[in-house]
């Protein structure tokens, strides 16, 4: 059979790694992947032939995964989180028309608004959304109506990518947006390095969060209007009754 594995290895730790997704790579001949996650998987997997790509490069990879399924080898295409948030799992199956023999099968994984979440505690808890800083394959002006859009509605908001060496200003600049919205003393939370070594934790309000600083492996997390701190953890409550 000529198969082809998408698989979310989550943050990057072994225990986040979904029994489902361990299963699968240890199927394959071959782990193809962004350069920074096959790098993760290899101490786990040494044993099984690589191939990766630097960042940019991401059909480059999709199609040398499909192909090396095609010739016959069994390949597990890695993405950190989950494959189909932010994953590859949706360029891989628009390229699949090319290779129509190919069995694709989508392996879910632990996304970082889920696994940086649960550091913090429970801030999502209630309706929620994850959005992307990164304006690489998004206009600034789209991800900016979405900031908008969800802060209108009060959804609590996971944002990834939020800052990087030529992006430095924009988790301030979104902070600006959720501001007309938003209270200045709305919680927020940050969550740098899931699951890997230096993982570390900050809580603080949204006004902080404005001046805060951030990377790309930084996940934050803006609460709802009920978002509150309960001891050194981020709740917000789904409305159960208490009394």
């Amino acid at each position: 059979m000529k198969k082809l594995f998408v698989a979310g290895i989550g943050p990057g730790a072994p225990e986040y790694m979904t029994f489902s997704c361990r299963e699968a790579i240890e199927a394959s001949d071959v782990i193809v992947g962004y350069s920074k996650y096959v790098e993760l998987v290899k101490p786990l997997f040494s044993e099984k032939e690589f191939f990766d790509t630097p960042m940019m490069r991401e059909v480059e990879r999709c199609r040398e995964a499909l192909r090396l399924a095609d010739s016959g080898k069994t390949v597990a295409m890695v993405c950190s989180g989950d494959a189909g948030v932010y994953g590859m799992s949706g360029l891989i199956l628009e390229l699949s028309e090319e290779y129509p023999e190919v069995d694709i099968e989508v392996v879910p994984g632990v996304t970082a608004a889920l696994s940086g979440g649960a550091i913090l505690g429970a801030p999502l808890t209630h309706d929620f959304a994850v959005i992307s800083l990164s304006d690489l394959l998004t206009p600034i002006e789209l991800i900016e109506k979405r900031l908008e859009c969800a802060a209108m509605g009060d959804f609590c908001i996971a944002l990834y990518n939020p800052s990087s060496k030529k992006r430095a200003d924009y988790l301030k600049n979104a902070c600006d947006i959720l501001l007309k919205y938003k209270s200045p003393d709305t919680m927020c939370g940050t969550v740098r390095n899931i699951g890997r070594e230096g993982e570390e934790k900050e809580i603080m309000t949204l006004a902080e969060l404005r001046e805060a600083k951030v990377d790309m492996f930084t996940t934050v997390f803006i609460g709802n209007e009920k978002t509150k701190r309960v001891g050194d953890r981020l709740v917000t409550p789904r409305g159960y009754y208490l009394g």
